[in-house]
Parts: C-alpha cells; structure tokens; sequence
C-alpha cells in the first residue's frame, strides 16, 4: 500500500481514482497474431512503470529507508541492539508519553522509527501521541502519521502487528471501514490473537456487520480473550448465543 492510499484512509479524499488494471481487459493473444502479444509486453511493462513511479512516490512523500544506524527488523532485533537504541529513546515514560528521554517524545519516538521502522510499540506510542493532540502530522516530527505507517509496510509488507495498530489508529480517528480492513490484513498475515478478533468485531458491529461481528466476537473468545463488553453488548442485541 502506497503513502497516498495511507493519506486517503486518514482524511478521506473523494478524487481518488481506482486505477487498477482490470484482468477483463487484458489482450487475448492467438496464434499467428503478433499485435495482441505486443499489447501484452507494452501493458506488462507500463504495470512495471507504475510499480516504479510508486516506489518513488512513497520515498519522496515518506522518506528513504537509509539510516546511519539500520534500518533493522523489530522482530528479529536482539536485547543489545534495542537497548542500544530504547534506552535513550524508548524508555517508560517515552512510551506512556509523560516526556522525552534524550528531546521531544516525537523526536525521540522518530529515532527509535528510523532505525527499527516497524516497532510495534513505538507505533503505538506515536499513534496515541498523535490522537491526544489531535494532529495526523505532530509539530516537529519529519513525517505524517500516514507516513510513519507506510514506511513501516514498506520495510517490512509481511509484518501483520503493523496492521493491527494502524487499525487501531484508524478506528480512533472514525475511519471504521479502513480499521476493518487494517484488520483483516492483519489476520491474513497471520495474526490470529484474541485481541485483532475482539477490535474487528467491534468496528464491523459500527458497520452494521452483525454477522461478521458475531464470527469475529466468538474467535475472539474462543482465544482466551477476557474482556466481556463485546459479549454483553451483542448479548443485549439479541446476536449472542453460548
């Protein structure tokens, strides 16, 4: 997902065009015809094109990747090499947002994000900074919360606990059905937790979703999930059955 389709799922955009190319429209070579393998190439190679143009896009809108110091996989980081960067820049009060460590929250939450881009965490952190004081791009800090998530999926596409707190960001801002769909990637990916289940049965359920707030409400619960106002609400709905 590129940085605009971030943008647009923050501050809904209603000029935004679906380009995709339909698989309907694609050239039927026959045997003996070279124009429609011709067709085929030119469209293979505009798709290429396109890919390209939004790569470069996303590093234009959200920054190179290159860091003095990384960037390196939060997953796969061991003890040392995050320490060597959260206890400067992530300590406790850094994460429950009381104040920085080493500058600004956002300044040192945007240290930890340029060296460990996809840090569960400080995703969060910054998300919920950014939620309090109601502002998408946070004074001082180089990149839009858009931004920050994008760089996240660029570095790492696999990585479904980044969809999770997008989600969640997204829901906090009112944007339901972009929360949903956060979601669901997530689960694709395979984050199968109690916890992505619980906030995707709530949304759907924002969404008029019954059944599938009733079907991701029981996976949640089926996964040991404990908190039970998801449960009683639906119960007080008619929609829950032991």
């Amino acid at each position: 997902m590129n940085a605009t389709s971030l943008i647009a799922r923050i501050r809904p955009r209603p000029d935004v065009i679906d380009v995709t190319p339909s698989a309907t429209t694609q050239p039927v070579h026959r045997a003996g015809q070279t124009a429609p393998m011709i067709r085929m190439l030119f469209a293979a190679l505009m798709l290429l094109t396109v890919c390209v143009d939004h790569a470069a896009a996303d590093e234009e809108e959200c920054g190179t990747l290159r860091n003095a110091y990384g960037p390196f996989d939060y997953r796969k980081a061991g003890p040392q090499q995050l320490r060597l960067v959260e206890d400067y820049h992530f300590t406790p009060k850094v994460e429950r947002l009381y104040s920085g460590e080493s500058s600004s929250i956002q300044d040192d939450i945007a240290y930890l994000l340029k060296v460990f881009p996809n840090h569960h965490r400080g995703l969060l952190s910054l998300a919920k900074l950014s939620l309090r004081e109601k502002k998408a791009h946070l004074p001082g800090s180089p990149y839009s919360m858009a931004c920050w998530f994008e760089r996240a999926m660029r570095f790492q596409p696999e990585d479904g606990d980044v969809h999770v707190v997008f989600g969640y960001y997204l829901s906090k801002t009112g944007n339901m059905r972009g929360a949903a769909d956060e979601f669901r990637e997530a689960i694709r990916l395979g984050v199968e937790s109690g916890n992505v289940h619980y906030n995707l049965a709530l949304v759907l359920l924002d969404l008029g979703d019954k059944p599938g707030a009733v079907e991701h409400a029981k996976k949640a619960y089926e996964a040991g999930f404990q908190l039970q106002g998801l449960k009683k609400r639906l119960q007080k709905m008619g929609l829950w059955t032991e």
